[in-house]
């Protein structure tokens, strides 16, 4: 029995944006929504153990989509760019799919970045920030600019390489375990490639995601901007961080946390995606179940 199972929602998936948005949902269509925004390289299934946990123990539907270019959302068009503010059309396009004037936003990593640029530039769209293991946007010193410009330019006019090819499911697991940016183990990493997989003729298994999502951005916000951002947000934030995660007591991480008006943190046992990791995912629904009823 899968974890869905256990606690007795199974997502349903969804089409939004006239199609070129995937998403999974858990709950009562009729239930107050959340949607919830993944992490880089990651996709809805990113949510597929804290979600159905928290629809059950919320009475709340909670709508996680796959942005573009990642799990079964359509690729961003040729000669267009994965900038991090290009996300929020998403975010956008499937609030207006959903019928949501205004959203609590339940996003990890990369997510919390573009839930945060969207609380701050259109607060009337945002009710809430539920962030786990994210706060603000990776950003670049502003003297840096030309460097990493350069870096983009270079790598966005090298020929697309085919995306990579497995034997099978339990290979690309381990490609990814053994690949990722940050620590993960086969168990927490299953959901999330299983999504982000599709059979080839030959019956091996290919990645969907864009190849093009590992080039390095064009230009990065800098910290001053970040921070200016995080300043604006006018939502209440909780801020869920696991032990070994990317953030705990690192300058950067403290001083984002100190920008923000009205946040309130937990740190719980677990690494960075702890929202899926079976040993954590129980704590983590209690914490959010309890704050959110406050």
């Amino acid at each position: 029995m899968n974890d869905a199972s256990r606690v007795g929602t199974a997502p349903q998936p969804l089409s939004l944006a006239s199609g070129r948005l995937a998403a999974l949902s858990w709950g009562r269509q009729d239930a107050p929504t959340w949607l919830a925004l993944h992490g880089w390289l990651d996709n809805a299934a990113s949510f597929s153990r804290l979600a159905p946990r928290l629809a059950n123990m919320l009475d709340i539907r909670i709508v996680a989509i796959d942005f573009r270019g990642h799990g079964h959302s359509a690729h961003a068009p040729a000669g267009s760019d994965y900038a991090l503010w290009d996300y929020t059309h998403d975010v956008l396009d499937a609030m207006e799919a959903l019928g949501l004037e205004q959203a609590t936003l339940l996003a990890h990593s990369m997510g919390a970045a573009v839930s945060c640029l969207l609380a701050a530039s259109l607060p009337e769209k945002v009710a809430r920030l539920i962030l786990i293991d994210g706060l603000g946007a990776l950003n670049t010193p502003a003297e840096e600019t030309p460097s990493q410009l350069r870096k983009g330019l270079m790598a966005h006019r090298r020929p697309l390489s085919r995306g990579p090819r497995y034997l099978d499911i339990e290979s690309a697991v381990a490609a990814r375990v053994a690949g990722g940016v940050t620590p993960l183990d086969s168990i927490t990493a299953t959901p999330l490639v299983e999504r982000n997989t599709q059979a080839t003729a030959d019956g091996k298994v290919q990645m969907r995601t864009d190849s093009r999502l590992l080039k390095p951005s064009l230009v990065r916000f800098t910290p001053q901007q970040v921070l200016a951002v995080l300043a604006e947000i006018q939502a209440p934030v909780l801020l869920i961080e696991g032990e070994r995660g990317i953030l705990g007591e690192r300058a950067w991480a403290a001083q984002a946390r100190q920008a923000v008006p009205m946040l309130t943190r937990h740190v719980l046992a677990g690494g960075h995606h702890l929202h899926l990791e079976p040993q954590a995912v129980e704590r983590v629904a209690e914490v959010i179940s309890r704050e959110t009823a406050l």
